[in-house]
């Protein structure tokens, strides 16, 4: 039998963190954990206003089937997120939680890391970002040089968008990527990539609104950078539909319901010729150790979460100057010390 306890916790953020539709200064999140004998897998969905999806409702939905969670036996963790996805199909968040839960506690009840229980090996792994909210630009080149990064994610989705890469630029020679958040229309995306390119940015992430396809179809003929879908892109069903609209796709665990559907749409995106890239919430290091285990078969990796944290409330993997190395825990890696 196994046995669920749920936590949630507020995680103070070093900085106001500000997005093209959002700011926060505290992030909340679920912890989900799943114990069987002596070992405990953990699992993290962050609360998140935009999707809907909160604390309450997550924790309800859980809730709501913890007999059949507690009474199925986990075979594997593909088998075990089979049975419960009917269940919480409105729910991806706590899906997901389970799913990382479930994950972790079959690679311990197995003594290895999940990613060498898929066969996968800890090379060739891409670095990952540092993001940066949006801000003065005063205050942006402060965060800059408080973290010095060898790549960084800006968020942007303001009149000024341009003029602050242009002064980022100034401050620091590393790479940059974009993240506009929805917030740009069709001749500002391809205007601006052809301003943005010069000035070391890697591609564009999310230019325009979600379900401006049509509106995508030009950008993508026309941009002078690659372009990233993650609004656009949410379940395995979005993957296909990214294909000639966007250059590659940003797969969120949380948003497509963990590990176990992650897997298999990095499988499509590659067999569409997509390049492939695993984003994060503003989490802990619960969520970002799972998310490391998907490293060997990645293009881009956004898994900056905790860095962005001023307290964690775990221990995982561990992030130095964009590289990530892995715990000597098995699993995903994680011990909750909060």
């Amino acid at each position: 039998m196994l046995k669920l306890t749920m936590r949630s916790f507020d995680l103070p953020l070093r900085h106001t963190f500000t997005i093209s539709y959002d700011s926060r200064d505290v992030q909340e999140t679920l912890i989900v954990e799943l114990q069987q004998g002596d070992h405990k897998g953990y699992g993290e969905a962050t609360s998140n206003p935009y999707y809907g999806f909160t604390i309450e409702n997550m924790t309800n939905a859980l809730e709501k089937i913890r007999e059949k969670i507690e009474s199925t036996e986990l075979t594997t963790p593909e088998a075990y997120w089979a049975e419960m996805q009917p269940l919480l199909a409105d729910n991806p968040f706590a899906l997901c939680a389970l799913d990382l839960a479930a994950n972790d506690l079959y690679g311990k009840m197995n003594g290895q890391p999940l990613y060498k229980l898929w066969g996968l090996e800890a090379n060739n792994m891409p670095l990952t970002d540092y993001t940066i909210g949006i801000d003065t630009v005063e205050n942006m080149v402060k965060k800059l040089k408080e973290m010095p990064w060898p790549l960084y994610k800006i968020k942007l989705g303001t009149k000024e968008d341009v003029a602050i890469i242009k002064e980022l630029r100034k401050h620091t020679d590393a790479v940059f990527r974009v993240d506009a958040n929805c917030a740009w229309g069709v001749e500002e995306t391809i205007e601006n990539s052809r301003q943005l390119k010069p000035l070391g940015v890697e591609f564009i992430e999310q230019p325009m609104r979600a379900d401006d396809m049509e509106g995508m179809k030009e950008v993508y003929q026309r941009s002078e950078l690659p372009l990233i879908a993650d609004e656009s892109c949410i379940t395995e069903a979005d993957v296909a539909k990214c294909h000639g609209y966007f250059h590659g796709v940003n797969i969120k665990l949380t948003k497509c319901g963990g590990l176990t559907p992650a897997r298999r749409m990095i499988a499509e995106a590659k067999s569409l010729g997509l390049k492939v890239m695993v984003g994060c919430m503003t989490e802990s290091s619960v969520g970002i150790s799972a998310i490391a285990q998907l490293l060997p078969l990645l293009d881009y990796v956004d898994m900056d979460g905790a860095l962005l944290l001023s307290k964690d409330i775990a221990s995982g993997v561990t992030i130095n100057f964009g590289k990530v190395n892995y715990s000597e825990v098995n699993g995903t890696g994680v011990t909750l010390i909060a």
